[in-house]
């Protein structure tokens, strides 16, 4: 294409005297005056309560210390695991158990305990449970305290795929935190979009960050994708007596 020279060069001109005019003006304005040019006043955050050791006023209370009224079996009715005081405890044989809500993008916060009695209990059969996000992606729930196993199947592994940063974890019998960042996968049909991503803090440690989940947890076999939408929380049943408290999501949704 043959350019018009005359003209492109018009148009040069005009923008260089368009951004002198703009720096000249500029400095005809006040340091806060220039200062609020680059402020955004829109959206306005929502405000949320965060009282120490508390949920945030804006989050889902998945177990209150009170009941498993918001979970329930894997294949639906009630949830047979045990609530004792302020926690609950997997019943060993029982199954899963799902939140009867479903999720995407979320902040979820967990504690959980290991029982004491570890004799003659050794890798990935001292304690073990596991956090599904949207039933399919695991983080790993296991007594990793002088407990030797692959390291991408100890706590705060995503399971079988990402060996976490290092190893937090507490000695059994001592209450443990997880606190997740979690960003769904996208799919436009069948076909993968966006991977899913993670961020682990464990007791506090970061150990996943914004960690690429593979796909789907296999225990044989690579990950791999399949499509799907929000989906429900699974805690597993992996047959030892693993406890749960103070459980809790935010939704992690745009400013509108």
């Amino acid at each position: 294409m043959k350019l018009n020279r005359p003209f492109t060069a018009l148009m040069l001109g005009l923008a260089a005297s368009t951004m002198t005019c703009s720096a000249m003006a500029d400095d005809k304005l006040t340091p806060e005056q220039q200062a609020a040019k680059t402020e955004v006043w829109e959206p306005v955050p929502a405000m949320v309560k965060a009282p120490e050791g508390q949920a945030p006023s804006d989050a889902v209370i998945l177990f209150d210390g009170k009941d498993l009224s918001a979970w329930e079996a894997l294949e639906g009715g009630k949830a047979q695991w045990k609530v004792n005081g302020d926690s609950f405890t997997v019943e060993p044989g029982t199954g899963d158990i799902k939140s009867k809500q479903s999720f995407c993008d979320i902040q979820l916060h967990v504690e959980w305990k290991t029982p004491t009695d570890v004799e003659g209990l050794e890798s990935q059969q001292r304690n073990n449970s596991g956090i599904f996000l949207q039933q399919r992606y695991e983080i790993q729930v296991l007594d990793s305290y002088n407990n030797k196993t692959y390291p991408n199947g100890q706590a705060g592994s995503v399971y079988k795929q990402t060996i976490p940063l290092v190893n937090a974890s507490h000695p059994p019998g001592e209450w443990q935190t997880y606190d997740i960042i979690y960003n769904a996968p996208r799919f436009e049909g069948k076909k993968l979009q966006t991977p899913g991503y993670v961020t682990v803090l464990h007791n506090g440690v970061l150990v996943q960050n914004h960690t690429e989940i593979q796909g789907k947890t296999e225990w044989i076999g690579k990950p791999s994708y399949e499509a799907h939408g929000c989906a429900p929380l699974q805690l597993q049943d992996h047959g030892n007596k693993v406890s749960f408290r103070n459980i809790w999501v935010r939704e992690i949704k745009p400013l509108d």
